[in-house]
């Protein structure tokens, strides 16, 4: 059951800016672009506490941030990273288990006990929009009473997630933190773009988010999109947008040198793809080029997704990537 539910939340987090538009329903096109602009220069917003969410949302942080909640695994491990784990109250459920945080009280993403969480008093809560995906703020009744609740949508891109970070950042006062992570983020990003300018051939992949037969996709216009070609591979997806349901018919046809699973919630992910009946010619398939890449750094939008580019990098192209550290090896 607790796989099933990881999968659950990964598969709702990567459709939901195709699903609902990333934002509640108070957000305008017009602030949302004003913050995507102000976080966009981060050497203006160094001693500027935001006063808009990711989503343009108005809020009002308090003169000081000592206890938060984290209602989303990506903000959550970012706190963690600018070494905030003390502030973190509260957390949700999915949260709690990805990071060891099960100590503390826990909530549920979509159907939190808000009434539950006003009584621990916190001075900042972090949201994504999968809360909304059914449309409701479920949030709004601690909106209501005045706690300071900070949305942030899934990131579609990079530069997206680059913003969020440094959106959590100045939330809590740890910009200079953020900032060193964010050069040392870029620095391994512009590596692995150098040595990715010097492929020729270029390897076409898949990138299975769930397994047949509803298998679910990456294309366009997304961060993985995006990491996929920062390490100079091609999605055989790429002409389509967002995050997709695909056939093994269209898959087969596309024939990928390569395929990536990210899919955890059964025992021999590339097992099942490399006994898919009809699937022997598949060039991925005949040449067992199918691999198990790690499901968080794929597809949690923060910085570690520089190791599950530095992971697929080595598995896709090993030889152009060989000096370039593994940090998922055994």
């Amino acid at each position: 059951m607790k796989l099933k539910k990881t999968f659950s939340l990964l598969l709702a987090l990567l459709l939901l800016a195709a699903l609902i538009g990333c934002a509640p329903a108070e957000t305008t096109t017009e602030n949302a672009q004003l913050q995507t602009e102000e976080t966009q220069q981060p050497q203006e917003t160094e001693d500027i506490r935001p006063d808009m969410d990711r989503s343009g949302n108005p809020i009002t942080l308090p003169d000081e941030v000592d206890s938060i909640i984290s209602m989303a695994p990506s903000a959550t491990q970012t706190l963690l990273d600018l070494g905030l784990k003390d502030k973190i109250i509260a957390v949700d459920t999915y949260s709690a288990m990805y990071f060891d945080l099960e100590e503390l009280p826990t909530f549920d993403m979509m159907e939190p006990d808000t009434e539950q969480m006003a009584l621990l008093d916190a001075d900042l809560i972090f949201t994504t929009g999968m809360s909304a995906v059914g449309g409701a703020d479920p949030f709004k009744p601690l909106r209501d009473i005045g706690v300071c609740i900070a949305d942030i949508p899934s990131a579609s891109s990079i530069e997206n997630m680059l913003e969020d970070v440094r959106f959590i950042a100045a939330c809590v006062g740890a910009q200079e933190a953020c900032e060193k992570q964010i050069d040392a983020f870029q620095k391994e990003l512009d590596l692995l773009k150098s040595l990715s300018a010097g492929i020729e051939n270029k390897k076409r992949v898949e990138v299975e988010i769930a397994c047949a037969p509803d298998i679910y996709t990456i294309g366009n216009n997304t961060f993985m999109q995006e990491m996929l070609t920062a390490i100079g591979a091609e999605n055989i997806f790429a002409d389509q947008d967002g995050y997709l349901a695909v056939s093994e018919e269209a898959v087969v046809t596309l024939n990928p040198d390569v395929i990536l699973t990210m899919v955890d919630y059964i025992d021999d992910p590339v097992g099942e793809i490399l006994g898919r009946t009809g699937w022997e010619n598949v060039t991925a398939v005949a040449n067992k080029a199918v691999y198990l890449v790690n499901t968080n750094a794929v597809s949690l939008p923060n910085l570690h997704v520089i190791d599950g580019m530095k992971q697929m990098a080595k598995l896709i192209y090993p030889d152009v990537y060989s000096e370039i550290e593994d940090p998922f090896a055994a």
